[in-house]
This record gives C-alpha cells, sequence and structure tokens, in this order.
C-alpha cells in the first residue's frame, strides 16, 4: 500500500513544474516569515490563519492540477452559478470585520470568516475564459456584439462587489476582464473607446458620485497637511516610516520596533509590505520583488506554451490576478 502511493506521489512531482511550485512555495514561505513575526504585537492568530490557508491552498491546488482544465469548460454554468450564489449570499448573512470598509465577509462556525469575492475571482476567471474561447470559436471576438457581451459580464462581478463597499475588489475584477480581453485578441480600438469613457466620466465621479471621505482619501496623496495625514492617510503615512526605517539592510528579522508596537495599524492585510521594509529593508523588498516578478514571467511563459485558447486565458487570468494585487497593494503602502 505504502509504495503504490509514494511512486504516485513521486510520479506527480516528476511530471509538475519544479521551478513554478518553487517560486510559489518560496513566495508562500516570505508570507508566513511576515506574519510571524507580528506575534510579537500579539497577532498570532494571523500566523496559524496563514498557515492553514497555504496548507489547503496548496491541498486545493494538487487536486485541481489532477482535473483536466477542460472540465472547467463544460461546466461553466456552474462555476458561474456558484460564483453567484456566494457573491449574492452576502447581502443576507454578510459582515464587516475590523480593519475592512465593506460588508463583503461571511461568519463561519469555530469563529472563523469567509470572504466569497476571493472565491469568485477564481470562479470569473474560469467562466471568462470560457467566454473569450466560445467568442474565439464563433469568429465574434472582434465584433463589437461579442465585446458588448464581454463587457456584460464583466459586469457582474464588478456590480455586486461594488454594492458590497469593496471598490479595491470591484477594481480587480474590472482588470482581469481587460488583460484577459486583450491578451485573447480583442481589437486595440476598443481599448482606447474605453479609456476614453473612464477619462471622461472623471469629472462626473467626482462632482455626483465620490462623498467627501472618499475625495479626501485621493487628495491626502498630494498633501503634507498634518490633520489630513492623520484623518485620512495615517495607515499610509506610517507605513512609508516603517519602510524608510529599515534602510538599505533592515532592522533585522523579528528586531523591526515599529513592527513589534503595531505602529502601522492592520499591518497584517494589505500593509503587510511595511514588515519586509522596516525588517528586511530596501535589499529584501527588492528580493520580494524579484521573485515575484520571477513568479509571473513563469505563468506567462506557461500561458505562451498552453494547448488552446481557453487554457491560455485561464493562465493569463491567474497572471492578471497575482500581478494587478502585487500592484495595487504595493502601490497603496507606498502612496
Amino acid at each position: 500500500m505504502g509504495k503504490p502511493i509514494l511512486w504516485a506521489v513521486w510520479d506527480y512531482i516528476r511530471r509538475s513544474d519544479s521551478i513554478f511550485w518553487g517560486l510559489t512555495i518560496l513566495a508562500s514561505v516570505c508570507g508566513i516569515l511576515l506574519i510571524a513575526s507580528l506575534q510579537r504585537s500579539g497577532s498570532t492568530n494571523f500566523l496559524l490563519t496563514q498557515s492553514a490557508a497555504v496548507i489547503l491552498g496548496y491541498a486545493a491546488a494538487v487536486f485541481l492540477s489532477l482535473i483536466d482544465y477542460h472540465y472547467w469548460n463544460r461546466i461553466w454554468w456552474g462555476v458561474g452559478g456558484l460564483a453567484l450564489l456566494l457573491t449574492g449570499a452576502v447581502f443576507f448573512v454578510g459582515i464587516q470585520i475590523a480593519g475592512t470598509d465593506d460588508v463583503g465577509w461571511i461568519r463561519l462556525p469555530g469563529g472563523l470568516t469567509f470572504q466569497p469575492s476571493e472565491l469568485t475571482k477564481i470562479c470569473f476567471i474560469l467562466t471568462f475564459s470560457h467566454h473569450l474561447a466560445l467568442l474565439q470559436e464563433r469568429e465574434r471576438l472582434r465584433r463589437f456584439s461579442g465585446v458588448l457581451t464581454l463587457i456584460l459580464h464583466a459586469m457582474i462581478p464588478v456590480g455586486l462587489i461594488h454594492f458590497q463597499g469593496d471598490d479595491g475588489a470591484a477594481l480587480i475584477f474590472a482588470l482581469l476582464a481587460v488583460i484577459m480581453s486583450f491578451a485573447a485578441g480583442v481589437p486595440l480600438r476598443y481599448f482606447i473607446i474605453l479609456l476614453t469613457l473612464i477619462l471622461t466620466a472623471i469629472p462626473l465621479a467626482w462632482f455626483r458620485i465620490f462623498n467627501n471621505d472618499q475625495k479626501n482619501r485621493l487628495l491626502v496623496l498630494f498633501t503634507s497637511d498634518d490633520s489630513m495625514l492623520r484623518t485620512y492617510g495615517w495607515q499610509q503615512y506610517q507605513g512609508k516610516l516603517s519602510i524608510a526605517s529599515g534602510g538599505l539592510f533592515g532592522k533585522g528579522y523579528y528586531n523591526g520596533p515599529r513592527v513589534a508596537e503595531n505602529v502601522v495599524p492592520y499591518q497584517e492585510n494589505d500593509f503587510i509590505f511595511t514588515v519586509a521594509g522596516e525588517e528586511w529593508g530596501f535589499l529584501g523588498c527588492a528580493a520580494v520583488l524579484v521573485l515575484l516578478a520571477l513568479l509571473l514571467l513563469k505563468i506567462l511563459r506557461m500561458a505562451a506554451r498552453a494547448a488552446d485558447s481557453f487554457g491560455r486565458s485561464i493562465v493569463i487570468g491567474f497572471f492578471a490576478l497575482v500581478g494587478t494585487q502585487v500592484l495595487i497593494n504595493i502601490g497603496m503602502v507606498l502612496g
């Protein structure tokens, strides 16, 4: 019994992309190390949660890798239905957790919480990839009618997530749709039209849609006014101070005083990069960015070698998912 299992494991490792797995595991280890450093501020639960999430994530990745990806093309309707069910459930049983502005979480037994929009991102990549492949097969990808259906497809999760109050996640969905569509071969003219419409709508959104808090959160990026920073940009301000305090080599792992004192609010979430900046310094941050860049390049290479348009769109979708979240999170920290 033991030998067949060991042989199956070895055969799986032999057939897998060792470079991709190695880069992914290194990125996960970096995340766990940074979360572990927060234990000094009394945040032990975050380490347990992150470790459990990594283990479950790798288990799910191995399981899904054993399934022919064309299977998801056949049951796209079930994947889409699951995404709608999860996202819609938030409007009835959703809660807001500390450190967030949106009602986008569901409480689970044992004091755990679950954010459906994260799983919905994966579902969206699968259904949108099916949609793109279908339009390519019917030679409608370059037609306005086909592009219009893609826009309507993308507007469903963008709209639902927006009304939950999580505009950051809604932006991720929009960027996924744009990047995947461009990579699939949607003509450039449609993106130029879209960009023109967005630029035209900015003044309208500023005066008619944005409230004062939203305006001030944008204006604080361009001001040094102390009262504004303390009210609307305190987290970003303290985050930049933490990164700057690390200098070239950092304070040393587990030695960051600002990390220990939990100076940056909610640094275990979107501001985890501030821990790397303070304790690992510029060189450590650069190493993390190089690691993520290598991972993204590896994903692009996998997309180039995909056997068909559906598989290529899936890989491009995950490239966009990782890349946009890295850029947005680090950009938010650096202001």
